[in-house]
Formats: C-alpha cells, sequence, structure tokens
C-alpha cells in the first residue's frame, strides 16, 4: 500500500475559525496572515475535501497522513485560543474520507499528556511537534511527556517545520529555505544527543529530509561526535526534495546497510523524478522504507511558482 505521510487539508469548521480571528495566524478571505511570513494567497481547492479525495485515488494513494500545518503557529498559542482551532482540526480530519488519515497536534503553550492520548485513542496515527519546540536538549525535557504517551501507545513522531521568525525585507521563499530548514536541521541533531536515550524505541519521522541535517556526519565525526549507528527507527519525509537530495541522503542513511521492509511502520516510498540507479537501488533494495513519500499538495513544485505556503 503507497502512504503519503504529509498532506495538509484545513477542515471547513477549522478555516471558519482562523476567518475569524483578526490577528495572526488568520484569514482574510483566502489571504493567509502569519506573523513571520508575507501574506499568503491559499488555493481554496487545495481544501475541498472530495477534490483532494478524488486527487489521491488517482495517486493510487491507500492512505494520505493530513497533518496540522506548524507554520500557523497554533500550538503555541494561549490554551483559550489553542483549544478550540485544535478541536475543530482533529474533528474536522478525523471524520475526512478514504484515504485519509490524522496526525495529532498538542497545545505547547500549555503541554497536555491527557489530551494527546484522548487524540490518540480516537484515531490519530500519531503525533507532529513542531520542530521549534525540539531544539535543544530543554526543549526534549519539555516535550518528554508527550514522548511519553507514543512510547506507551507505541505511536510514531512526526517532526514537521514550525513558525518563522519575522523577518522583513526577504524572497516570499525565505521561510521555506532558511527557518524552516534550521529548525529541522537543530531538531535532528538535538534528538541525536538528547531525544534517542530518553525514548529509546520511539519512531521518529523528520519532514524535508531532517533539513539535511544527516549529510553533516563527516563533519560530526571531525569535531568529536563520533559517527554514530544507523537508527532504523528514524525516519525522512521527501517534501519538496528532488532527486539529487534523496541520493545524496541515502548514502548517508544506510545505503550500506539491509532493512527489512515487513516491519516498517510506513509503505513503500515513491522516488521522486526517477532518480540515479544509486538512488533507485538504495530506496528500493537497501533501504526501502525509511524516506517516504510527502508533499504538500499546496506546496509549489519546483516549476511551479515562487513562494510556499505552509
Amino acid at each position: 500500500m503507497l502512504i503519503d505521510v504529509h498532506q495538509h487539508i484545513w477542515p471547513p469548521a477549522f478555516t471558519e475559525l482562523l476567518r475569524a480571528r483578526t490577528t495572526p495566524p488568520c484569514l482574510d478571505g483566502w489571504t493567509l496572515h502569519l506573523a513571520g511570513e508575507q501574506p499568503f494567497a491559499v488555493d481554496p481547492a487545495d481544501h475541498d475535501i472530495a477534490a483532494r479525495a478524488r486527487l489521491a485515488a488517482a495517486d493510487g494513494l491507500g492512505l494520505a497522513l493530513v497533518s496540522l500545518s506548524s507554520p500557523l503557529g497554533i500550538e503555541y498559542l494561549p490554551p483559550a485560543e489553542a483549544t478550540p482551532l485544535l478541536d475543530a482540526f482533529h474533528d474536522g480530519a478525523l471524520a475526512l474520507p478514504a484515504p485519509f488519515g490524522v496526525w495529532a497536534s498538542p497545545c505547547l503553550s500549555e503541554p497536555d499528556p491527557e489530551a494527546v492520548e484522548r487524540e490518540l485513542r480516537r484515531g490519530c496515527v500519531g503525533l507532529q511537534l513542531p520542530a521549534t519546540a525540539l531544539l535543544d536538549a530543554a526543549g526534549r525535557q519539555e516535550c518528554a511527556p508527550l514522548l511519553d504517551v507514543l512510547t506507551l501507545l507505541g505511536k510514531p513522531l512526526f517532526i514537521h517545520p514550525g513558525a518563522a521568525p519575522a523577518t522583513p525585507d526577504t524572497p516570499p521563499w525565505w521561510p521555506a529555505l532558511v527557518p524552516y530548514l534550521h529548525q529541522m536541521h537543530a531538531s535532528w541533531f538535538a534528538f541525536r544527543a538528547f531525544g534517542r536515550a530518553r525514548h529509546p524505541h520511539l519512531r521518529v519521522c523528520f519532514a524535508a529530509l531532517a533539513g539535511l541535517a544527516p549529510l553533516h556526519g563527516e563533519r560530526l565525526a571531525a569535531r568529536g561526535g563520533g559517527r554514530g549507528e544507523i537508527d532504523f527507527d528514524v525516519f525522512y519525509e521527501t517534501s519538496s526534495y528532488g532527486t539529487r537530495a534523496v541520493d545524496a541522503l541515502v548514502r548517508a542513511v544506510g545505503i550500506d546497510v539491509i532493512v527489512s521492509g515487513s516491519d516498517r511502520p510506513y509503505a513503500s516510498p515513491v522516488i521522486p523524478g526517477g532518480g540515479t540507479d544509486a538512488a533507485v537501488h538504495a530506496l528500493r533494495t537497501t533501504n526501502p522504507d525509511r524516506l517516504l513519500r510527502g508533499r504538500t499538495r499546496a506546496e509549489p513544485t519546483d516549476e511551479q511558482k515562487e513562494g510556499s505556503p505552509p
């Protein structure tokens, strides 16, 4: 079964709550306003549930996992603001037709492990956290009770870019290429340094190839961090990356290690744009399930317009 681990759909009730807000994150019609990014014109078709279900079927997906877009910053709103939005997202996303599944999202201004457990037991496949919550030891410690719930229930963690800081006078693609990737890069190293010891059996999927952090293994070794072993419970979602990045990453995260796909938590990947012989071999044979398909339907490809939605 083909699975896409990273899509975004806004249920109607969630969309209306965003429209009712007067400060970011908020919608003015279909124009999205975020604190750290330029206004973005959302395509309504990207959140047309029937159309998206047809598109998923046309793509041959057996399951498409929908997540709250963490760059919205909803997780960090005060509970009185975050809770209605999170409830509307979970309720609406859990009611989506096949083939959609849902990642849960927590309120991080006042973390509540019981609320996370409740959403997981309602049917969410795992928990999504913004990378901004997991940048260092302190962040890992604060989120540890939420990750304990995942360990208890045997559910995976999906780490997604978080909100971008306000940076005036930057081009529209800046957040997606600079703060998003810095966050993913830092969260990958923080997991290696601080997270794995606390949660030795947690399955973790990093969006956007973890900001290509694994490619810095040689520098890590040169600086005394050790070469490290391949972590077979860490997975990498491709997001909008293509052949060259995928080819480089598979060489760093397991091209020389045989990995059975039978006990992996996700399905076999799509190879974006074909790929070199080495990449195809690594993805299909030696590393069949640790690079995962995921491209937000609202997210432009390289051939489309500049800028990206969250």
